[in-house]
């Protein structure tokens, strides 16, 4: 269990001081997009929200803070960053509701007040204590439904075990104010996406276990509902069941993924498309941000991918963003989160070069062609 910490710890941590900055020229993009820096110098910048204004925040994990990122003067690029909260533990998730900011720190949630033009939070109050954070997995990913409920993701705190905790492997749901706990959905290793679309479903994204192989057990995406139950730690992605818990369970019980991706890809933020500055067809579309591997003899993800949705189903995924993954196999970035700007453009977190990218697209340039 300890070299499991330990390897967990460094793959928090290596990748953030180990990588130069991207050359985005490098990244390839469908005909008509282009990539550009957002904001940079930030220290492993992880999930994305926007304020009610419209103003970009961002939790930077390495740091232990959240910081806004406004574009005031409409240029495409931060102005400038303003930490909104510090002293936080490994912040990952946030998300605004009424008048307050909701942040996933590693043992808690905490909520700060929230009011436009001030550029910091007050009044912290903490929502959801004793989180479990022994062991790995140590993001809390928060999302609010139009249930008007908080969600939050808790990992397991193992590649593979029985978890005395039950709150682990699952997204638990919440009032407000932190009352009315229970679980939601369970048997999802390591949920570290998760976001609502404009028709109220919620969407996560699942990391697999490890050492079974390169191409199995898949990573997942599921379209959760109450009381939806994938299967970890004794069956993995609806039909891989694992002989050492095999009686703890069948597949047959289990909730199959909506999509599988590749094995260890690391799939993390996915986020649906709302926006009118891509062509009309992506709207509505999913895109999901591929960390990418590290136990895998040939490496994978390190992109974003767009899953084509058809009757609020995944019927295709093809690739977006790819290039972080040199053919010599150096890694220039991991892509973590991504959101729809308010101009209809995409951001995409890296925390490995800690930026935030925008890609955004031109009828101008689609036509004229590479």
């Amino acid at each position: 269990m300890r070299i499991w910490k330990l390897v967990l710890l460094f793959l928090t941590l290596a990748p953030v001081a180990a990588q130069a900055a991207p050359n985005l020229k490098l990244i390839n993009l469908p005909s008509g997009f282009e990539i550009e820096v957002f904001a940079d110098g930030l220290e492993q910048p992880r999930a994305l929200a926007l304020s009610p204004e419209g103003d970009l925040f961002v939790t930077e994990m390495g740091a232990g803070r959240v910081s806004a990122l406004p574009d005031r003067d409409k240029d495409g690029k931060a102005d400038r960053r303003v930490v909104f909260a510090s002293g936080l533990n490994h912040p990952h998730g946030l998300a605004f509701y009424k008048s307050g900011l909701y942040i996933g720190e590693t043992n808690e949630v905490v909520r700060f007040d929230y009011q436009p033009g001030k550029p910091t939070g007050s009044n912290k109050r903490v929502v959801v204590p004793n989180l479990p954070d022994d062991g790995g997995h140590s993001t809390r990913t928060v999302a609010f439904g139009p249930d008007n409920k908080l969600y939050v993701s808790i990992g397991s705190s193992c590649n593979v075990c029985n978890e005395k905790d039950k709150r682990r492997a699952t997204i638990m749901q919440y009032n407000p104010d932190g009352s009315g706990g229970r679980i939601y959905a369970s048997g999802l290793r390591n949920a570290v996406g998760l976001r609502f679309d404009s028709q109220g479903r919620l969407w996560a994204t699942s990391n697999g276990r490890d050492w079974l192989g390169d191409n199995i057990p898949p990573d997942e995406l599921h379209i959760v509902r109450d009381g939806l139950n994938a299967g970890w730690p004794f069956c993995h992605a609806g039909k891989y069941r694992d002989d050492r818990f095999g009686s703890l369970g069948s597949c047959s019980a289990v909730t199959p993924p909506d999509w599988s991706f590749q094995a260890h890809s690391a799939p993390l933020g996915v986020s649906e498309y709302t926006g009118s500055q891509f062509p009309a067809d992506y709207k509505g579309d999913l895109f999901v941000a591929f960390h990418g591997s590290w136990n895998r003899s040939q490496p994978t993800g390190y992109k974003v991918v767009r899953a084509h949705l058809e009757n609020g189903r995944v019927k295709q995924l093809t690739d977006f963003a790819t290039g972080w993954l040199r053919p010599d196999r150096d890694v220039m970035g991991r892509p973590v989160d991504v959101l729809t700007a308010p101009d209809g453009s995409l951001f995409v977190t890296d925390d490995a070069a800690g930026r935030v990218y925008r890609i955004r697209y031109s009828a101008t340039q689609a036509k004229a062609g590479p």
